[in-house]
């Protein structure tokens, strides 16, 4: 029988289990007072086992594994190193970078986080997923949405639980929001190059412990979450988790002693020689051919979904977990995700590149996968910069069925189109920059993407005149349009809606300050109305929206049907888009001369 990994209390004792198959020995490790109390454990196969008398929920616990210290060859064990639990679900603080945290024979106890013995966690009720393609995702940094929120309580701004206050989700059912995606919740440490630099990491896509929440933005731990997914449920609204399975914190060879590498290195892809792929950027990579990698990502995944209802999940840089090392569109986590009874019906989202060989890989995940699909993102943005033509804008408005394929007869377009996300300028910063800021992050401006398809209307950030703000609101009103008139699933960024700015920087990861906090206050309440007008008139055409259209026509704007040539003509600045579906009948029409995007509800407008 297979022992389950982790913490438990069941029948009257308290066992803890953790892979370790390389060390020596392993030694679980209880804290209580100050005091630490080392228990051997036993080897079952490659892990290692304690079970002790009585019920320990609530008790502080880590592992110290022996063995060799030999990194060059994938062997990190130091026993001064206090180690957590890659199946921990609480822990007792945030982590903290160290430089010790890396240093053989420092002693790390008080420099990391003690993982928490969980009691029994209820499960959730078996139900669908909230959300259905064709919706709109609303991809929410939890600290960032609520620190500045004037409606929400002191104490709780900043939290998960601040995602149920009233105004919150008043401010979600105004946007017709479908699901709430929310940015890494799990405990992660800051990149090494950061605390010198007086700066912290403000997304968590450096993640260390996959299931463990991250205190400060749950603080009342896995009932936190469940129950403002639970809230969330009850106003129609899903939950969407971003889960970072691609690396860990532990980083390249310079980097801390945490966790997996103190307890399995293996867990990390090799090159020949023994040095760690770096396909993510940030280091190292997880090795999605290794069986036991792929298990601690599927437990995580059912973690979730049964003991706090989630809906769905969006995998950050998702061709890793189809590498082994080259990515497979067969690779076997896609078919264990299907065959599991938990997870088969979830809501599955891949960010379809990463920085490896062979990395962009849009189009190439399952049937039943959507995709971020950046070359919407680009093309919109060429489209109103000036730079592409009509054809190529229709081709992105009806679905992309150049990488997706087309199912006239109905298939759900598979499609995830966003203008602006976490990553990048932000939607406004789109109109008026044409280049990034970066300084504040202390790489010299040379982090972010260089080629934004961006464009500043004459002006190079924040201007006065009242010509080129006029011109920035129509910008932002005719990409917003375009947005919401999409065949696919709709993806915004919290705060876009009302023009929020990060003052042209477009990569605002280790900004945890006013850049990237939402300025609740000060937003642009008329944007945000028309937003929720699109929001409103796309709702009603939802389940239109998520299939490839089917009859319909193409006009010029003096309402002559398309012909071949009109698609490639240089003069051309739009065209009409006229539905024939009796159930769900729209309007589009496009005029980049107008700087016009607009449905049939908002033509008035």
């Amino acid at each position: 029988m297979t022992v389950p990994l982790g913490a438990s209390v069941a029948g009257g004792q308290t066992r803890f289990a953790v892979r370790a198959p390389a060390a020596s020995a392993v030694s679980l490790v209880l804290f209580a007072e100050g005091a630490e109390q080392r228990v051997a454990m036993h080897r079952h196969d490659d892990r290692w086992l304690a079970e002790l008398p009585g019920n320990l929920a609530g008790a502080h616990y880590g592992y110290r594994a022996e063995g060799e210290w030999a990194p060059e060859r994938g062997s990190w064990f130091d026993p001064a190193k206090l180690l957590v639990d890659p199946y921990a679900v609480e822990l007792d603080r945030r982590f903290a970078y160290d430089p010790r945290l890396g240093q053989f024979g420092e002693d790390t106890a008080a420099l990391v986080p003690k993982a928490i013995v969980p009691a029994p966690l209820p499960v959730c009720l078996p139900r669908a997923p909230q959300f259905a393609p064709g919706g709109l995702i609303y991809e929410v940094n939890v600290r960032a949405f609520t620190l500045l929120h004037p409606d929400v309580p002191s104490a709780q701004r900043g939290t998960i639980a601040a995602l149920a206050h009233p105004a919150v989700l008043a401010h979600l059912k105004k946007l017709r929001v479908a699901a709430i995606e929310l940015m890494p919740v799990v405990a992660w440490i800051d990149e090494r190059h950061l605390p010198p630099l007086g700066l912290r990491n403000a997304w968590g896509y450096n993640p260390v412990a996959m299931m463990a929440l991250d205190p400060g933005l749950a603080p009342g731990g896995v009932a936190e979450l469940r129950e403002t997914v639970a809230r969330l449920h009850a106003e129609g609204i899903g939950v969407i988790l971003d889960l970072v399975l691609n690396h860990s914190g532990e980083s390249d060879v310079l980097g801390p002693v945490l966790s997996l590498r103190g307890l399995d290195d293996a867990a990390y892809a090799k090159e020949p020689d023994g040095a760690l792929i770096n396909d993510t950027g940030c280091g190292n990579t997880l090795d999605f051919a290794n069986p036991a990698v792929r298990r601690l990502a599927l437990d995580t995944l059912r973690h979730f979904v049964a003991h706090c209802g989630i809906d769905g999940f969006r995998f950050d840089l998702a061709p890793v977990l189809a590498r082994g090392p080259g990515f497979a569109a067969d690779a076997p986590i896609f078919a264990e995700i299907a065959a599991d009874p938990l997870l088969a019906d979830r809501v599955m989202i891949a960010e379809p590149w990463d920085c490896g060989p062979g990395g962009y890989q849009l189009g190439r995940f399952p049937a039943n996968w959507l995709e971020w699909n950046d070359r919407f993102r680009d093309d919109v943005r060429r489209f109103w910069r000036g730079d592409c033509g009509i054809g190529v804008l229709a081709t992105r408005l009806a679905g992309s069925a150049d990488i997706f394929g087309v199912d006239v007869g109905g298939g759900t377009c598979r499609s995830v189109n966003f203008l602006a996300a976490h990553d990048g300028f932000t939607l406004a910063d789109s109109v008026a920059y044409e280049n990034r800021h970066n300084l504040a992050n202390g790489e010299d401006n040379r982090d972010g993407h260089g080629e934004n398809f961006s464009w500043n209307n004459g002006v190079e950030g924040p201007s006065d005149d009242p010509a080129v703000l006029a011109r920035r609101a129509s910008d932002r009103r005719a990409v917003l349009g375009t947005l919401f008139a999409s065949t696919g699933t709709l993806l915004l960024t919290a705060g876009d809606e009302f023009g929020r700015s990060q003052q042209g920087n477009n990569n605002a990861y280790a900004q945890d300050n006013a850049i990237s906090w939402i300025d609740w206050e000060n937003r642009d309440r008329d944007l945000e109305d028309h937003v929720a007008r699109l929001a409103a008139w796309r709702a009603d055409r939802a389940a239109w929206f998520a299939r490839f259209p089917g009859d319909g026509v193409w006009l010029t704007h003096d309402g002559r049907a398309m012909a071949p040539a009109d698609w490639d003509a240089p003069d051309a600045q739009g065209f009409v888009y006229r539905s024939r579906d009796a159930a769900a009948p729209y309007r589009i029409e496009i005029d980049r001369a107008a700087r016009r995007a607009a449905p049939k509800a908002l033509d008035d407008d």
